[in-house]
């Protein structure tokens, strides 16, 4: 009787581990996730930020073509 219930016990423990251990690879997937997003927004913004910058400079060169012919 008493090794019944040491065996159940360690059922319950295992079962516990692989629980925590699946919620684990759920936390790092869903990090994994927010990680790639945040990525591709930073690539947007900087790209809009080149793109804005560039059609400044555009700007400016049309408002003053002295300064493009130097």
């Amino acid at each position: 009787m008493l090794k019944s219930v040491k065996s159940r016990a360690e059922e319950q423990f295992a079962a516990t581990q692989k629980k925590n251990k699946q919620a684990l690879k759920e936390k790092e997937k869903m990090r994994q996730k927010r990680a790639e997003q945040v990525a591709s927004l930073r690539a947007l913004r900087l790209a809009k930020e080149a793109a804005d910058k560039e059609a400044d400079a555009e700007k400016a060169a049309a408002k003053n073509p002295a300064a493009k012919k130097k």
